[in-house]
């Protein structure tokens, strides 16, 4: 049975339909605006809204009966990484509801917890095992999930977007400590991977979409034109006498700026390891000139993900951005459940 991926962003919504596994093959994947502009409905209205783009997609887009996996975008869940002792899965469960009580800031009435072992020490070892908590309000996950209610599938998976990242990019045990900065319209996503396991997660507000608005109101741009200017000049020099780059270095420099402190703090907590490579994924990476400006100033080697290299693609499907489909792609390559 197939599955049907879905990341709905403040920009856009991907899908992507395919079988899953460690190398899933794609049949469909496609992109849409988001009517909304928002990735979670505020209201019934907006939820309606994003109901009814659901059962036009199913519609005119032949998705077929099958699993469906969905993401929830970072700025609307509580992540963190915490250190316990080594505990038997039935200890984990009794204990990590209060270790949630000290982490998680969220009220105990509207928690919905999950959790997931990243490491274990080996046997003997006094290391400790890492564990990620992930909550979310109630009352946000319901809404979110009545978008989906009148679909002929059901929801099998739901998870951040932060974890399908991790698992599409599939930094191995060998490569190096690595940060995986997801950048997409409303958030930057910053994912530390070292030994091949996730060691934290940290989003920031402020994606792509900051650097339309910058151009709308400094040079009075419609949206439409500010979001052309973004993506054919971008940090160009040479392009439009270098001031769109002039207007957009700021923000850009906030993005290098939370990397930066992603690696020291990193640096600073695995000594001796050190962080030696940035991946960029997410919808808005293709600006043109970052990877020069993130060499120049990260001083580490820069790589744009592509996670189309790891799944088999049907030949009818055909993708323009494709580190937009990083979060579909990993929700995808999730074994079947």
């Amino acid at each position: 049975m197939p599955a049907i991926a879905i990341d709905i962003g403040t920009y856009s919504v991907k899908i992507a339909v395919g079988e899953t596994g460690d190398r899933p093959t794609i049949k469909k994947a496609f992109e849409l605006l988001n009517p909304i502009g928002h990735a979670v409905p505020m209201d019934n209205a907006q939820r309606d809204q994003l109901a009814g783009m659901m059962r036009v997609l199913w519609r005119d887009y032949a998705i077929p009966k099958g699993e469906l996996r969905l993401s929830l975008p970072e700025s609307v869940v509580s992540t963190k990484v915490i250190e316990m002792p080594p505990l038997s899965a039935a200890e984990l469960a009794s204990a990590i509801h209060w270790q949630a009580e000290k982490h998680i800031p969220i009220p105990k009435e509207e928690l919905v917890l999950e959790y997931q072992v990243l490491s274990k020490p080996k046997k003997g070892s006094k290391d400790l095992a890492q564990i990620l908590l992930i909550g979310v309000r109630r009352p946000l996950l319901e809404r979110y999930l009545s978008i989906f209610e009148n679909l002929e599938t059901e929801p099998s998976l739901i998870e951040t977007q932060s974890l399908s990242v991790f698992r599409a990019l599939a930094v191995a045990p060998n490569d190096p400590p690595t940060i995986i900065a997801h950048l997409g319209a409303s958030e930057l996503i910053i994912i530390v991977v070292a030994d091949g396991e996730l060691k934290f997660v940290v989003s920031h507000l402020g994606g792509g979409s900051l650097l339309i608005k910058t151009l709308q109101e400094s040079i009075k741009l419609e949206p439409s034109m500010a979001e052309q200017y973004v993506r054919a000049y971008g940090l160009s020099e040479n392009q439009f006498g270098g001031k769109v780059r002039g207007l957009l270095l700021p923000h850009v420099n906030d993005w290098f700026k939370h990397i930066q402190l992603g690696i020291q703090y990193f640096d600073s907590h695995y000594a001796p390891q050190t962080v030696r490579r940035v991946i960029f994924s997410g919808s808005s990476v293709l600006l043109p000139g970052l990877v020069s400006q993130a060499s120049t100033v990260l001083g580490c080697e820069i790589l744009v993900a592509d996670p189309f290299l790891s799944v088999n693609m049907s030949k009818n499907v055909q993708v323009t951005n494709k580190p937009a489909y990083s979060v579909v792609l990993g929700l995808l390559e999730q074994d079947s459940l």
